[in-house]
Protein backbone atom coordinates (compact mmCIF):
# COMPACT_ATOMS: atom_id res chain seq x y z
CA UNK A 1 0.00 0.00 0.00
CA UNK A 2 1.04 3.83 -0.69
CA UNK A 3 2.36 5.72 2.29
CA UNK A 4 -0.23 8.53 2.68
CA UNK A 5 1.38 11.97 2.04
CA UNK A 6 1.70 14.26 5.17
CA UNK A 7 2.06 17.17 5.63
CA UNK A 8 5.30 17.31 7.09
CA UNK A 9 6.41 15.64 4.18
CA UNK A 10 5.79 18.47 2.18
CA UNK A 11 6.89 20.86 4.41
CA UNK A 12 10.02 19.48 4.83
CA UNK A 13 10.57 18.91 0.80
CA UNK A 14 9.76 22.33 0.76
CA UNK A 15 11.98 23.84 3.48
CA UNK A 16 9.06 25.83 5.23
CA UNK A 17 7.01 24.94 8.41
CA UNK A 18 3.90 22.65 8.67
CA UNK A 19 2.00 25.64 9.84
CA UNK A 20 2.92 27.56 6.41
CA UNK A 21 2.34 24.40 4.47
CA UNK A 22 -0.88 24.10 5.55
CA UNK A 23 -1.73 28.16 4.88
CA UNK A 24 -0.40 27.61 1.43
CA UNK A 25 -2.49 24.75 0.76
CA UNK A 26 -5.69 26.73 2.47
CA UNK A 27 -5.10 29.33 0.31
CA UNK A 28 -4.01 32.22 3.02
CA UNK A 29 -3.24 35.75 1.70
CA UNK A 30 -0.67 35.58 4.54
CA UNK A 31 1.72 33.00 2.22
CA UNK A 32 3.06 34.86 -0.68
CA UNK A 33 1.80 33.51 -3.91
CA UNK A 34 5.25 32.28 -5.15
CA UNK A 35 5.70 30.13 -2.14
CA UNK A 36 2.13 29.08 -2.45
CA UNK A 37 2.82 28.02 -6.17
CA UNK A 38 5.87 26.04 -5.19
CA UNK A 39 4.16 24.14 -2.31
CA UNK A 40 0.94 23.13 -4.61
CA UNK A 41 3.26 21.31 -7.25
CA UNK A 42 5.13 19.75 -4.43
CA UNK A 43 2.09 18.40 -3.10
CA UNK A 44 0.61 17.13 -6.34
CA UNK A 45 3.86 15.66 -7.42
CA UNK A 46 3.81 13.97 -4.20
CA UNK A 47 0.01 12.80 -4.41
CA UNK A 48 -1.61 15.30 -1.69
CA UNK A 49 -5.23 16.01 -2.40
CA UNK A 50 -5.09 19.66 -2.53
CA UNK A 51 -8.82 19.82 -3.23
CA UNK A 52 -9.73 18.26 0.39
CA UNK A 53 -7.67 21.14 2.05
CA UNK A 54 -9.21 23.90 -0.09
CA UNK A 55 -12.16 22.17 0.61
CA UNK A 56 -11.95 23.56 4.41
CA UNK A 57 -12.35 27.21 3.14
CA UNK A 58 -15.55 28.64 2.18
CA UNK A 59 -14.00 30.84 -0.24
CA UNK A 60 -12.41 27.84 -2.12
CA UNK A 61 -14.63 25.43 -2.05
CA UNK A 62 -16.17 24.77 -5.75
CA UNK A 63 -14.37 26.97 -7.54
CA UNK A 64 -13.98 26.51 -11.35
CA UNK A 65 -11.70 28.14 -13.40
CA UNK A 66 -12.63 29.38 -16.99
CA UNK A 67 -9.87 29.60 -19.45
CA UNK A 68 -10.47 31.05 -22.82
CA UNK A 69 -7.47 29.70 -25.52
CA UNK A 70 -6.63 32.40 -28.01
CA UNK A 71 -5.92 31.30 -31.70
CA UNK A 72 -2.67 32.69 -33.14
CA UNK A 73 -3.02 35.87 -34.48
CA UNK A 74 -5.99 36.69 -32.78
CA UNK A 75 -6.67 39.64 -30.36
CA UNK A 76 -9.74 40.46 -28.67
CA UNK A 77 -11.09 36.69 -28.54
CA UNK A 78 -12.81 37.39 -24.76
CA UNK A 79 -14.83 40.25 -26.20
CA UNK A 80 -16.76 37.95 -29.33
CA UNK A 81 -20.72 38.28 -28.45
CA UNK A 82 -20.52 34.16 -28.40
CA UNK A 83 -17.86 33.81 -25.53
CA UNK A 84 -19.40 36.48 -23.60
CA UNK A 85 -22.91 34.82 -23.89
CA UNK A 86 -21.70 31.38 -23.37
CA UNK A 87 -19.95 32.99 -19.90
CA UNK A 88 -22.80 33.82 -19.26
CA UNK A 89 -24.31 30.80 -19.28
CA UNK A 90 -21.77 29.02 -17.07
CA UNK A 91 -22.34 32.02 -14.38
CA UNK A 92 -25.74 31.39 -14.12
CA UNK A 93 -25.00 27.84 -13.64
CA UNK A 94 -22.47 28.57 -10.97
CA UNK A 95 -24.47 30.93 -8.94
CA UNK A 96 -27.45 28.53 -8.90
CA UNK A 97 -24.95 25.38 -7.47
CA UNK A 98 -23.20 28.00 -5.11
CA UNK A 99 -20.06 27.67 -7.09
CA UNK A 100 -17.86 30.36 -7.63
CA UNK A 101 -15.83 31.20 -11.02
CA UNK A 102 -12.53 32.97 -12.45
CA UNK A 103 -11.54 33.91 -16.08
CA UNK A 104 -7.95 33.46 -16.28
CA UNK A 105 -6.29 35.55 -18.15
CA UNK A 106 -3.88 32.64 -19.36
CA UNK A 107 -3.25 31.77 -22.85
CA UNK A 108 -1.73 28.61 -22.97
CA UNK A 109 0.11 27.68 -26.06
CA UNK A 110 1.51 24.67 -26.04
CA UNK A 111 1.06 21.55 -23.75
CA UNK A 112 3.80 22.53 -21.11
CA UNK A 113 1.71 25.39 -20.85
CA UNK A 114 -1.30 23.55 -20.45
CA UNK A 115 0.12 21.12 -17.60
CA UNK A 116 1.08 24.19 -15.44
CA UNK A 117 -2.46 25.14 -15.69
CA UNK A 118 -3.71 22.37 -14.09
CA UNK A 119 -0.39 21.87 -11.76
CA UNK A 120 -0.59 25.32 -10.58
CA UNK A 121 -4.53 25.72 -10.76
CA UNK A 122 -6.22 26.22 -7.17
CA UNK A 123 -9.28 25.58 -8.97
CA UNK A 124 -11.69 21.84 -8.19
CA UNK A 125 -11.81 22.06 -12.03
CA UNK A 126 -10.89 23.95 -14.78
CA UNK A 127 -13.59 24.60 -18.10
CA UNK A 128 -11.54 25.18 -21.20
CA UNK A 129 -13.72 27.39 -23.87
CA UNK A 130 -12.55 26.37 -27.11
CA UNK A 131 -9.92 23.49 -28.59
CA UNK A 132 -8.61 25.90 -31.18
CA UNK A 133 -4.83 24.50 -32.01
CA UNK A 134 -4.71 22.66 -28.65
CA UNK A 135 -7.00 19.55 -29.77
CA UNK A 136 -3.76 16.97 -29.38
CA UNK A 137 -2.41 18.97 -26.47
CA UNK A 138 -5.69 18.26 -24.32
CA UNK A 139 -5.49 14.58 -25.16
CA UNK A 140 -2.26 14.20 -23.82
CA UNK A 141 -3.56 15.78 -20.01
CA UNK A 142 -6.05 13.24 -19.86
CA UNK A 143 -5.15 10.45 -16.54
CA UNK A 144 -4.33 14.48 -14.58
CA UNK A 145 -5.70 14.58 -11.55
CA UNK A 146 -7.14 17.94 -11.89
CA UNK A 147 -10.64 18.08 -13.65
CA UNK A 148 -11.10 19.14 -17.18
CA UNK A 149 -13.62 19.75 -19.54
CA UNK A 150 -13.44 21.60 -23.09
CA UNK A 151 -16.36 23.53 -24.92
CA UNK A 152 -15.83 22.19 -28.32
CA UNK A 153 -16.75 19.98 -31.25
CA UNK A 154 -16.45 15.81 -30.91
CA UNK A 155 -13.20 15.23 -32.99
CA UNK A 156 -11.44 11.97 -34.30
CA UNK A 157 -9.67 10.05 -31.78
CA UNK A 158 -10.92 12.66 -28.72
CA UNK A 159 -9.57 11.16 -25.35
CA UNK A 160 -10.81 14.58 -22.93
CA UNK A 161 -14.52 15.25 -22.48
CA UNK A 162 -16.22 18.17 -24.60
CA UNK A 163 -19.75 19.81 -24.78
CA UNK A 164 -20.42 21.09 -27.96
CA UNK A 165 -23.21 21.70 -30.38
CA UNK A 166 -23.50 19.44 -33.65
CA UNK A 167 -21.98 21.76 -35.71
CA UNK A 168 -22.26 19.30 -38.62
CA UNK A 169 -25.81 18.93 -38.52
CA UNK A 170 -25.80 23.01 -37.88
CA UNK A 171 -23.58 23.64 -41.01
CA UNK A 172 -26.14 20.84 -43.28
CA UNK A 173 -29.33 22.83 -41.97
CA UNK A 174 -28.08 26.24 -43.03
CA UNK A 175 -27.29 25.79 -46.48
CA UNK A 176 -30.23 22.68 -46.88
CA UNK A 177 -32.30 25.79 -46.23
CA UNK A 178 -30.55 28.03 -48.62
CA UNK A 179 -31.31 25.43 -51.34
CA UNK A 180 -34.49 24.89 -50.68
CA UNK A 181 -35.05 28.56 -51.39
CA UNK A 182 -33.75 28.46 -54.42
CA UNK A 183 -29.84 29.51 -53.78
CA UNK A 184 -27.90 27.54 -56.02
CA UNK A 185 -24.11 29.31 -55.55
CA UNK A 186 -23.87 29.07 -52.21
CA UNK A 187 -20.76 31.02 -50.14
CA UNK A 188 -19.16 29.17 -47.25
CA UNK A 189 -17.22 31.79 -45.14
CA UNK A 190 -15.33 30.65 -42.13
CA UNK A 191 -11.63 29.51 -40.80
CA UNK A 192 -11.95 25.78 -41.97
CA UNK A 193 -8.88 25.46 -40.03
CA UNK A 194 -10.48 25.88 -36.74
CA UNK A 195 -11.84 21.86 -35.74
CA UNK A 196 -15.41 23.62 -34.93
CA UNK A 197 -16.05 25.48 -38.74
CA UNK A 198 -14.46 22.54 -40.38
CA UNK A 199 -17.45 20.76 -38.90
CA UNK A 200 -19.62 23.64 -40.49
CA UNK A 201 -17.94 22.77 -43.47
CA UNK A 202 -18.35 19.52 -44.06
CA UNK A 203 -22.22 19.98 -43.24
CA UNK A 204 -22.21 22.59 -45.77
CA UNK A 205 -20.66 20.04 -48.25
CA UNK A 206 -23.14 17.15 -47.27
CA UNK A 207 -26.56 19.39 -47.86
CA UNK A 208 -24.88 21.35 -51.35
CA UNK A 209 -24.03 17.43 -52.42
CA UNK A 210 -27.53 16.38 -51.31
CA UNK A 211 -29.85 18.80 -53.23
CA UNK A 212 -27.44 18.36 -56.37
CA UNK A 213 -24.83 21.61 -56.08
CA UNK A 214 -21.86 21.21 -57.16
CA UNK A 215 -19.50 22.61 -54.23
CA UNK A 216 -17.18 25.34 -55.84
CA UNK A 217 -13.65 26.11 -54.00
CA UNK A 218 -13.87 29.67 -55.36
CA UNK A 219 -17.11 29.70 -52.58
CA UNK A 220 -15.02 29.52 -49.60
CA UNK A 221 -13.63 32.06 -47.61
CA UNK A 222 -11.44 31.81 -44.83
CA UNK A 223 -12.91 34.38 -42.62
CA UNK A 224 -12.27 34.86 -39.16
CA UNK A 225 -14.93 35.69 -36.34
CA UNK A 226 -14.48 39.24 -36.68
CA UNK A 227 -17.02 41.93 -38.70
CA UNK A 228 -14.35 43.33 -40.34
CA UNK A 229 -12.77 40.10 -41.98
CA UNK A 230 -15.88 39.05 -42.91
CA UNK A 231 -16.41 42.41 -45.21
CA UNK A 232 -12.97 42.01 -46.67
CA UNK A 233 -13.75 39.09 -47.88
CA UNK A 234 -16.95 39.66 -49.03
CA UNK A 235 -15.34 42.58 -51.13
CA UNK A 236 -12.84 40.20 -52.56
CA UNK A 237 -15.40 37.57 -53.49
CA UNK A 238 -17.59 40.26 -55.40
CA UNK A 239 -14.15 42.40 -57.13
CA UNK A 240 -13.36 38.61 -58.21
CA UNK A 241 -16.59 38.75 -60.21
CA UNK A 242 -17.63 35.17 -58.67
CA UNK A 243 -21.25 34.98 -58.97
CA UNK A 244 -23.03 34.26 -55.70
CA UNK A 245 -26.67 33.98 -53.99
CA UNK A 246 -26.03 33.18 -51.24
CA UNK A 247 -23.59 32.90 -48.27
CA UNK A 248 -23.39 29.99 -45.20
CA UNK A 249 -20.99 32.04 -42.17
CA UNK A 250 -19.79 30.21 -39.39
CA UNK A 251 -20.53 32.86 -37.09
CA UNK A 252 -23.09 35.63 -36.35
CA UNK A 253 -19.96 38.00 -36.49
CA UNK A 254 -18.89 37.08 -39.72
CA UNK A 255 -22.64 37.31 -41.07
CA UNK A 256 -22.93 40.84 -39.83
CA UNK A 257 -19.88 41.86 -42.19
CA UNK A 258 -21.16 40.42 -45.05
CA UNK A 259 -24.36 41.97 -44.68
CA UNK A 260 -22.74 45.61 -44.03
CA UNK A 261 -20.03 44.75 -47.46
CA UNK A 262 -23.15 43.44 -49.48
CA UNK A 263 -24.94 46.76 -48.57
CA UNK A 264 -21.87 48.69 -49.50
CA UNK A 265 -21.34 47.06 -52.82
CA UNK A 266 -24.85 48.17 -53.98
CA UNK A 267 -26.26 44.88 -53.11
CA UNK A 268 -29.72 43.89 -51.48
CA UNK A 269 -30.37 41.26 -48.73
CA UNK A 270 -32.17 38.83 -49.02
CA UNK A 271 -33.02 39.84 -52.65
CA UNK A 272 -30.05 39.74 -54.33
CA UNK A 273 -28.29 37.83 -51.75
CA UNK A 274 -29.78 35.46 -48.84
CA UNK A 275 -27.24 35.16 -45.68
CA UNK A 276 -27.39 32.48 -42.59
CA UNK A 277 -25.44 33.19 -39.57
CA UNK A 278 -24.63 30.34 -36.36
CA UNK A 279 -24.53 30.80 -32.90
CA UNK A 280 -28.00 33.60 -32.60
CA UNK A 281 -25.95 36.17 -30.14
CA UNK A 282 -28.24 38.81 -29.05
CA UNK A 283 -27.62 41.46 -31.78
CA UNK A 284 -28.70 38.99 -34.63
CA UNK A 285 -32.48 39.63 -34.06
CA UNK A 286 -31.64 43.40 -33.99
CA UNK A 287 -29.43 44.01 -36.98
CA UNK A 288 -31.03 45.06 -40.39
CA UNK A 289 -32.10 42.71 -41.54
CA UNK A 290 -32.85 40.28 -38.79
CA UNK A 291 -30.45 37.40 -39.02
CA UNK A 292 -31.45 33.65 -40.06
CA UNK A 293 -29.15 32.00 -38.06
CA UNK A 294 -28.10 28.31 -36.11
CA UNK A 295 -29.01 28.57 -32.53
CA UNK A 296 -26.74 26.97 -29.97
CA UNK A 297 -28.36 26.75 -26.60
CA UNK A 298 -25.62 28.65 -24.46
CA UNK A 299 -27.76 28.71 -20.77
CA UNK A 300 -27.43 24.70 -21.53
CA UNK A 301 -23.86 24.48 -22.73
CA UNK A 302 -23.29 26.29 -19.55
CA UNK A 303 -25.33 24.56 -16.99
CA UNK A 304 -23.78 21.10 -18.66
CA UNK A 305 -20.22 22.40 -18.36
CA UNK A 306 -20.59 23.73 -14.69
CA UNK A 307 -22.60 20.30 -13.35
CA UNK A 308 -20.03 17.40 -15.35
CA UNK A 309 -17.45 19.32 -13.57
CA UNK A 310 -19.21 19.46 -10.52
CA UNK A 311 -20.66 16.24 -10.30
CA UNK A 312 -17.71 14.17 -11.42
CA UNK A 313 -15.51 12.77 -8.31
CA UNK A 314 -12.43 11.90 -10.96
CA UNK A 315 -11.64 13.19 -14.25
CA UNK A 316 -12.34 9.83 -15.35
CA UNK A 317 -16.30 10.43 -15.08
CA UNK A 318 -16.54 13.14 -17.19
CA UNK A 319 -18.52 12.03 -20.32
CA UNK A 320 -18.72 14.37 -23.57
CA UNK A 321 -22.45 15.49 -24.71
CA UNK A 322 -23.75 16.79 -28.29
CA UNK A 323 -26.00 19.80 -28.00
CA UNK A 324 -28.74 19.92 -30.56
CA UNK A 325 -28.65 23.00 -33.25
CA UNK A 326 -32.04 24.92 -34.76
CA UNK A 327 -32.95 26.97 -37.52
CA UNK A 328 -33.78 30.08 -36.59
CA UNK A 329 -35.50 31.86 -39.39
CA UNK A 330 -35.74 35.62 -39.84
CA UNK A 331 -35.90 37.88 -42.85
CA UNK A 332 -31.98 37.70 -43.96
CA UNK A 333 -33.43 34.93 -45.72
CA UNK A 334 -36.42 36.62 -47.39
CA UNK A 335 -38.93 33.65 -46.86
CA UNK A 336 -40.09 32.63 -43.53
CA UNK A 337 -42.11 29.36 -43.10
Amino acid sequence: MAKKVRLEDIAQEAGVSIATVSRALSDNPAVSDKTKRRIWDLARRQGYNIRSQLGSGANVANRLSVIIPKPQGRNGWMLDPFFQGLLGGIGEAARSLRCDYVVSHADPQNYDDLSRLLDNSRASGIIFLGQSFLHERLNRLVGHPMKFIVWGGQLPDQSYASVGSDNLRGGEMAAAHLARLGRTRIAFFGDTDAPEINQRYQGYRRALERFGISPDPDLVFPAHFEIESAANSTHALISRGTAFDAVVCASDLIAIGVIRALREQGRSVPQDVSVVGYDDIQLARYIEPPLTTIGQDLTLAGRLLVMKLLNADEPGDLRSERLPTELIQRESCGALA
